[in-house]
C-alpha cells in the first residue's frame, strides 16, 4: 500500500478523481489536420497547450518557480524556433502551494484542455492522480518527483533516479569516502509519504548491504524545527544523516547541528536544497558537511549544457538566481518537446500518438551530464546520481564532488512500485 501525505484526505481525493470522468478513452475525439497529423485534446491547427502544476507558494516555493520559469523560457525558444509540428507551444500554469486539494482541484480543471503535463510537484499528489491518468485521461504527466510508486505507468515517466536509488547512491558516496563504515548507525529523517518512505526503503536496503543500522525520525512537511530530531540522533550516536525532506528542513537540521557540536555528514536528496538557504544563518553549515544528489549537473557548472542554459535563463529572469530547478524545469519540458516532434513524425498528436513517442526516446540529456532512457515505464530513466556540495562562490550554490555514478548497490536494488 502506498504511503500518503495527508492519506486520509488524498485517499477520498483519489475516488472523487475517479469517478469524475465519464470518458472511456480519450482517442474517440481525435481529429485529422489538413496536413493528415492526427489531433486530440490541448492541440488545434496553430497551438499546442500543455500543463504545469507547481508549487511556488508552499514548502517548494523556491523549487516551483525556478522550474516553472524555466519551462517558460524552453517554450519562448521553441516558438522563436518555429515551434513544433507548425504549432505555438502554450503552457498553462497552475500553483497548488504543495496543497492536497488545491492540486487535484488544479489537475481537475486543466486536463480537458491540455494534451498532457510538463510538470506536477509532489509524489503524493501525483500518485492521487495516477489511476485517473492511466485509465481515462492518458495524457503524458512528467512529475517534478522521483517516487518509485510512480513508476509502471506508461503515462506518468519519472525523470532521474527515483528517491530510494538516490538514497542508495549518497550512501555510498559516504561509504567511499570513509565517512561510515561496517557497524555505524546512520540517522534517516524524512517526510512521511511517498517521497520520505520511498528514500527511506534506499536507505534500509544500502544499510543493510554495508552492514549499517538506520535510525528513524519522520516528520510531517509543517515541520520546520529540527531540533528533536537532532536531538534524538545524536543521542542514538548515529555517524551520519540522510535527510528526505525539504530544504527549510535541511537547513534547520544542520544548523541545529552545528550549533550543538553535533559534526558529522549529512546528505540529501534533490528536493532538500535551496541556494537561497546559504544567504541564512544555516549558510556556513550547510557548506561545511552537507550534500546533496541529483540526476543532472548542477546549475552552475562549466559544462557547456548548464552554462548555455544559465546564460540564457540569467538573460530572461535577470532578477532571479539559479537554482537547479532550472535545469530540472527545461530538461523536462525538453523531454515532451521531443516526444511531440517524434509524434508529429508519424503524424499523431493524440495523447496515444506523443506516449508511444516517449516509448521511442533513449541517450536524451547527456548535455547535462547524465543520458535518460524512457522506453521502459517500469524503471526510472537513469540510475547514475551526480554528487553535489553546497559552495556560495559557484553560481547556483553547488558543486560536483563527485560526477554521476551508480553504487553497485543501486545496481541491483529493484524498486517496489
Amino acid at each position: 500500500m502506498r504511503m500518503r501525505v495527508y492519506g486520509a484526505v488524498l485517499a477520498a481525493l483519489t475516488l472523487t478523481l475517479v469517478g469524475c470522468s465519464g470518458k472511456a478513452d480519450t482517442g474517440g475525439g481525435a481529429e485529422t489536420d489538413k496536413t493528415g497529423v492526427k489531433t486530440g485534446e490541448g492541440v488545434t491547427d496553430s497551438k499546442i497547450t500543455l500543463g504545469a502544476l507547481t508549487d511556488m507558494t508552499g514548502v517548494y516555493a523556491s523549487l516551483g518557480k525556478s522550474v516553472t520559469q524555466a519551462q517558460q523560457l524552453w517554450v519562448k525558444e521553441t516558438n522563436a524556433a518555429g515551434g513544433i509540428c507548425d504549432r505555438q507551444i502554450e503552457l498553462t500554469v497552475r500553483d497548488h502551494g504543495y496543497d492536497p486539494q488545491k492540486a487535484i482541484a488544479a489537475y481537475t480543471e486543466l486536463e480537458p484542455d491540455v494534451l498532457g503535463f510538463a510538470q506536477f510537484i509532489g509524489s503524493p499528489f501525483v500518485a492521487a492522480v495516477e489511476q485517473r491518468v492511466d485509465g481515462q485521461d492518458k495524457g503524458i504527466v512528467l512529475p517534478q518527483a522521483w517516487s518509485a510508486n510512480l513508476l509502471g505507468s506508461p503515462y506518468v515517466r519519472v525523470i532521474g533516479a527515483t528517491y530510494d536509488v538516490e538514497t542508495i547512491n549518497l550512501i555510498d558516496y559516504l561509504l567511499a569516502e570513509k565517512r561510515i563504515t561496517e557497524g555505524d548507525k546512520i540517522g534517516h529523517v524524512y517526510f512521511e509519504g511517498d517521497y520520505g518512505e520511498n528514500a527511506l526503503a534506499g536507505s534500509q536496503h544500502a544499510a543493510k548491504e554495508a552492514g549499517l543500522t538506520v535510525v528513524e525520525q519522520k516528520i510531517k512537511p509543517t515541520d520546520n524545527d529540527m531540533t528533536a530530531q537532532v536531538s534524538a540522533l545524536k543521542q542514538a550516536g548515529v555517524k551520519a544523516i540522510v535527510i528526505s525532506a525539504g530544504p527549510r528542513q535541511a537547513a534547520s537540521l544542520v544548523g541545529v547541528a552545528a550549533a550543538t557540536g553535533f559534526n558529522v555528514p549529512v546528505v540529501g536528496n534533490n528536493s532538500a536544497y535551496a541556494p537561497q538557504l546559504l544567504a541564512t544563518q544555516a549558510g556556513k553549515a550547510l557548506q561545511k558537511d552537507y550534500y546533496i544528489g541529483s540526476s543532472t549537473l548542477p546549475i552552475g557548472d562549466a559544462a557547456e549544457g548548464p552554462a548555455k542554459l544559465a546564460k540564457a535563463y540569467a538573460a530572461q529572469y535577470p532578477k532571479d538566481g539559479l537554482d537547479n530547478g532550472v535545469i530540472a524545469g527545461y530538461n523536462a519540458a525538453s523531454v515532451f518537446g521531443e516526444a511531440l516532434k517524434k509524434a508529429c513524425e508519424s503524424k499523431d498528436l493524440t495523447r496515444a500518438g506523443v506516449g508511444k513517442a516517449l516509448l521511442t526516446i533513449k541517450g536524451f540529456g547527456a548535455d547535462f551530464g547524465i543520458s535518460h532512457d524512457f522506453t521502459d515505464p517500469a524503471a526510472p530513466s537513469t540510475r547514475e546520481t551526480v554528487i553535489m556540495k553546497p559552495d556560495a562562490k559557484t553560481p547556483g550554490g553547488l558543486k560536483v564532488v563527485r560526477p554521476a555514478e551508480v553504487a553497485p548497490a543501486a545496481a541491483s536494488f529493484a524498486s517496489k512500485s
